[in-house]
């Protein structure tokens, strides 16, 4: 197993190292640029080997930030970033872009083999005013050298504190057809276009966009280096009873987002929680459905 070296940059990010290579970044910093929606994200994501595997501001989704938990549609707010989807008129610019603001964490804890990080986030509408309080915990572990694969785990459970249902969407619910995302979102860096995507169930790309799965995975292959990396993002048992409908793409680039409001509205009511977790194995080479599997079925949640 890998040893984990944590820096803290007060104010501006976390970073993990195993193996001599800066595996994660969580960048919580104020983001400056208001249209694209701040948030904290994770940038860079990168294998073992010392791969990337996230993108950062992509010129055709300047909002689109490595892996990231927002949502694009809110009650008439987005909190994803960029445009909004507006039913008969399509993709428009609007003065509706909320925020998260990072609170503080309430633990940073750092061990030889995993870090734990709880962190408090407010969501803050386009009006300035509070919708929802958020708890985000995440987790670095399962480094493991010889296998070439380190694990993250993410739960988030959001509180609505408006006072008023919270109605959580997408572009679909607003009558785009097969556009459900909203979420945790990874965007993959541009060489992985047309990489390959492996289910549970043997669908592809286009054949899991909208359904249920157990697992989806996303192999490309990398410029510069001759190497290919995998990702296989899962859900946990909290998401059991709500299972996500996932959207995922490999043209014209690589996405992968289990949605919690693909075809239809989420409602949450004042005190209520969304509550979410999930998995990403990052992996070196390109993986088998078989190999996968196994891992899975070997990890516990915790």
């Amino acid at each position: 197993m890998g040893i984990l070296h944590v820096r803290h940059d007060l104010g501006a990010e976390i970073v993990v190292e195993a193996a001599g290579v800066a595996i994660l970044s969580y960048v919580y910093r104020p983001d400056p640029i208001a249209f694209e929606a701040p948030k904290p994200y994770c940038h860079p994501l990168r294998t073992l080997a010392g791969d990337v595997v996230t993108d950062y501001r992509p010129n055709d989704h300047r909002w689109h930030k490595g892996l990231q938990l927002t949502a694009s549609h809110v009650s008439g707010d987005n909190f994803w970033g960029g445009v909004s989807y507006v039913r008969d008129e399509g993709y428009v610019v609007k003065d509706n872009i909320g925020r998260m603001r990072h609170d503080g964490f309430d633990a940073v804890d750092a061990a030889e083999d995993r870090l734990d990080l709880v962190e408090r986030l407010t969501w803050i509408n386009s009006g300035e005013e509070t919708w929802a309080k958020e708890v985000r915990r995440i987790s670095v572990h399962d480094v493991d050298v010889e296998d070439g694969s380190w694990t993250l785990t993410w739960r988030s459970t959001i509180t609505n504190v408006r006072g008023a249902d919270l109605h959580f969407g997408s572009p679909t619910t607003e009558g785009r057809p097969m556009a459900g995302y909203t979420g945790l979102a990874w965007r993959g860096p541009r060489a992985f276009r047309d990489g390959t995507v492996l289910t549970a169930g043997g669908l592809d790309a286009a054949g899991v966009m909208g359904q249920h799965a157990d697992w989806v995975a996303y192999s490309g292959e990398h410029d510069e280096v001759d190497r290919h990396s995998t990702l296989v993002f899962q859900e946990g048992p909290r998401n059991a009873a709500t299972p996500a409908h996932w959207f995922v793409r490999s043209d014209p680039f690589a996405v992968v987002n289990p949605s919690w409001a693909f075809y239809e509205e989420l409602a949450l009511p004042p005190g209520a929680a969304l509550d979410r977790e999930y998995r990403v194995v990052v992996a070196d080479g390109a993986w088998t459905s078989e190999r996968i599997a196994d891992t899975l079925a070997a990890k516990t949640w915790s």
